[in-house]
């Protein structure tokens, strides 16, 4: 079997009731998930920060 290219992780993240509520009013003001805007956040930071990988293009 051959991987997905955008193969997906699942895992627990613990976080406090005030910034999962900030997450969440940030999320429904840009029209995305709770998760996808966590998402979002991390990979802004990991591409401001230089840690991402580039995408291969064909």
């Amino acid at each position: 079997m051959s991987k997905k290219e955008n193969s997906t992780k699942n895992f627990v993240l613990r976080i406090d009731a005030e910034m999962m509520e900030a997450i969440e009013k940030w999320a429904a003001d840009e029209f995305r998930s709770t998760n996808g805007q966590i998402q979002y956040i991390l990979d802004q930071a990991l591409k401001k920060s230089g840690r991402l990988k580039k995408k291969k293009t064909e």
